[in-house]
This record gives C-alpha cells, sequence and structure tokens, in this order.
C-alpha cells in the first residue's frame, strides 16, 4: 500500500520548519521516516526559502536540512496555459498554481494554514478532486490511514 502523498503549500511548509512542535511538524518527521511523502511544487520551495530568510533567518539551515531530509518530492510549476485553463478552481488567482501542481502530482491531499482561501471554500475541494486541509486535519487523516493499513 502507497503511503499518503500531501501537497504542502508554503504556509505548511514554514510552519513545519520554524515550529518545535505541531501538525505541520509531526507531518514532516513522518515524511523522515517515509511513513508519508510530501509533495511541493517549485514555487512553494521558493516561497518558502524567501519567507523563512525574511522572517526566520536563522532557521534557513534548519530548512534546507527538511528540504534534504524528508525528501520532498518538488514537482514542477504548472504552464501559463495549464493556469488559465484550471483559472476557476479556486477564488484566489494567486493560489491556482499551487491546487493545479497538487492535481498534477496525482497528491492526496492539499495542506494547508490558508483556511480562507482553500479549507473554508468547498468548492476547491470539488473542482479538484483532492481532500483540502489543516496540518491538523492532514494529521488526522495520516493516522487513519496508518491504522488502517496495519489491519
Amino acid at each position: 500500500m502507497p503511503s499518503p502523498d500531501l501537497f504542502f503549500d508554503s504556509s505548511a511548509l514554514f510552519a513545519g520548519i520554524v515550529s518545535a512542535s505541531g501538525a505541520s511538524r509531526a507531518l514532516l518527521l513522518l515524511a523522515e521516516t517515509g511513513r508519508v511523502t510530501i509533495t511541493v511544487s517549485e514555487q512553494v520551495v521558493t516561497e518558502t526559502e524567501r519567507a523563512v530568510a525574511r522572517k526566520v533567518p536563522r532557521a534557513l539551515p534548519d530548512y534546507r536540512e527538511a528540504v534534504r531530509a524528508t525528501g520532498l518530492r518538488i514537482v514542477r510549476d504548472p504552464s501559463p496555459e495549464e493556469i488559465e485553463a484550471h483559472a476557476d478552481i479556486i477564488a484566489h488567482p494567486a493560489d491556482v498554481p499551487i491546487v493545479v501542481a497538487a492535481m498534477q502530482g496525482k497528491t492526496d491531499c492539499v495542506v494547508t494554514l490558508n483556511r480562507r482561501h482553500f479549507v473554508d471554500d468547498p468548492r476547491v475541494a470539488d473542482r479538484s478532486g483532492l481532500r483540502i486541509g489543516t496540518p491538523g486535519d492532514a494529521l488526522a487523516w495520516v493516522r487513519e490511514y496508518l491504522g488502517n493499513a496495519g489491519t
């Protein structure tokens, strides 16, 4: 049975890097053990590195180590044509490349702390065919999945 594949947006990846605890960190640790796969797009890698450098520069080595240690699966950013073809998938245009990258990466769900644009709008999940939730939601899904995998 393959491991769950979680697409982290930059908010979830940032939280997992700068916080010593919490669901994002727990999911990154599970990725280090191979229990889950964490997928990100090139855009997420760039956005997160910039945010870490700007907000918590002392954590930049931790960020780079986490990218290596967790074996993040990095998928290419969608083309402008692919973004345009899915322009109505989410209300906030800047988030379209994230949802499209998660879809193209054939991930199981999008993990984000952006409740307003992703989690609180059920149309995003309906249109993308992906589960969408907070790191806490994703951790609960992973626990359920891993519990069922053992039975």
